[in-house]
């Protein structure tokens, strides 16, 4: 799953962007991996492993909706659904 959010353009700053990424790793676990900076520029990167999905997406969840309070908007979210 994706979830890219972004901020609404400044008049003399880039928007900025923030970005959850959560996949499978190679040791039967999930890792939620958090990017965010200003567009255009590198942005910062901060891994979290979780044992298994359910707790992973909760905690996209909540970061999501964090990030939603702060005034970032939901540009476009990849693959929503759950793992079989």
């Amino acid at each position: 799953m994706r979830v890219y959010m972004q901020t609404p353009p400044e008049p003399h700053a880039p928007p900025r962007f923030y970005q959850l990424v959560l996949s499978r790793d190679l040791v039967d676990g999930w890792t939620l991996i958090r990017e965010w900076g200003r567009a255009g520029s590198p942005g910062r990167i901060k891994r979290d492993h979780f044992p298994d999905y359910q707790s992973a997406a909760q905690a996209l969840e909540a970061l999501r909706e964090a990030q939603l309070r702060r005034g970032y908007r939901i540009m476009f979210i990849q693959g929503e659904s759950a793992p079989p």
